[in-house]
């Protein structure tokens, strides 16, 4: 969704279904750590998509994209994205993996392997160019058109 020029998915606080409102009771749920909310009348624990993958692959190791997503109802495509930003990783033993994006060698997590990782540009978040066009200010403007008296200066 694009709003004046600002890409508001990467404001968006639901992308892992992350629980804001306790569905017993109504209070506010409150983060505890690693997908894990706790509400703060009732104190009952719910977790996020990224919780509730943890959990279930801490509980039962192996376990492939497809057993994670029929245990814990989180979508297939959820946890590739927790994988490619490295919150999670393939088990060493496993028979998944993920390819590196540039080379196409086996890796556990990420977009690229080490060795291609170090040949990357390194760039900023598209994402936040539009951000940044947004903050330029008055003071990146000509300052010959701009009227007022100086109302603070610098001791020195």
């Amino acid at each position: 969704m694009q709003e004046r020029g600002i890409d508001m998915d990467f404001f968006e606080n639901d992308k892992y279904h992350v629980p804001n409102i306790c569905a017993e009771c109504g209070g506010e749920m409150i983060y505890k750590g690693v997908g894990e909310y706790q509400c703060e009348q009732c104190k009952a624990v719910v977790y996020d998509d990224y919780g509730k993958v943890r959990l279930y692959v801490e509980q039962h190791p192996g376990a492939t994209i497809s057993d994670t997503e029929a245990a814990t109802g989180v979508p297939h495509k959820v946890i590739r994205q927790l994988l490619r930003e490295e919150r999670l990783e393939v088990a060493p033993n496993s028979r998944s993996f993920l390819r590196c994006r540039a080379c196409g060698i086996q890796i556990r997590s990420g977009d690229f392997c080490p060795q291609c990782a170090a040949k990357q540009p390194k760039t900023e978040d598209p994402r936040l160019n539009n951000l940044k066009k947004d903050m330029m200010g008055v003071g990146l403007n000509d300052a010959s058109t701009q009227e007022g008296a100086k109302r603070f200066t610098r001791k020195q």
